[in-house]
């Protein structure tokens, strides 16, 4: 059974760091995109970043870039997420999710959760002092 477990969430105070970390059980991430995505209270879920298989290949939002860095190591079975000079906007619960490719005409969004067929259930961030 395909599974995506999150780890690495915490209470941190504005200006630190955290490394999430997404575990792969049930298959191998070789042939898989994989993306982060965050959901705040009252919000809906946006995405932050994602890595195509190879990990050569990187798409981040606006509001993280320069901040967030995303890795993957397919022998680990492991796709990270390096969260540097957080910001009490970032407070959320981050998820990691899996696809196998992405779909549409035109213009792809790969931050999209639309594109991802395999959720983790989620770690929470909290950025606060």
């Amino acid at each position: 059974q395909l599974q995506l477990v999150e780890s690495g969430g915490g209470l941190v105070q504005p200006g630190g760091s955290l490394r999430l970390s997404c575990a792969a059980s049930g298959f191998t991430l070789d042939g898989y995109s994989i993306g982060w995505f965050r959901q705040a209270p009252g919000k809906e879920r946006e995405g932050v970043s994602c890595i195509n298989s190879s990990g050569r290949a990187a798409h981040y939002a606006d509001s993280v870039r320069g901040r967030f860095t995303i890795s993957r190591d397919n022998t680990e079975k492991k796709v990270y997420l390096e969260m540097i000079d957080l910001k009490p906007e970032d407070t959320a619960v981050y998820y990691c999710a899996a696809t196998m490719g992405y779909s549409g005409n035109g213009y792809i969004d790969v931050l999209s959760p639309e594109q991802y067929a395999y959720w983790g259930q989620g770690t929470p961030v909290t950025v606060s002092s």
